[in-house]
């Protein structure tokens, strides 16, 4: 029974050295993405365009059977 105690408080201390190494890497911008908005920029009005025409679509068929 002792070595369940034994193994329960080493995979904790394990998780939180886990935990701290991430908030670390987290905060010293190791997951910080620097190239995708440089390249975004290219291609989201293509996608706000064809949003807005869905949308745009959409509603005025709402529209139409509202009118009816």
């Amino acid at each position: 029974m002792t070595i369940i105690y034994m193994l329960l408080a080493v995979s904790v201390l394990v998780a939180v050295i886990f935990f701290v190494a991430f908030i670390y890497s987290v905060k010293s911008g190791q997951y910080d993405d620097t190239y995708t908005p440089s390249v975004r920029m290219l291609f989201d009005d293509e996608l706000v365009k064809e949003y807005t025409s869905k949308k745009i679509n959409k509603t005025s068929k709402e529209l139409s059977k509202q009118i009816k």
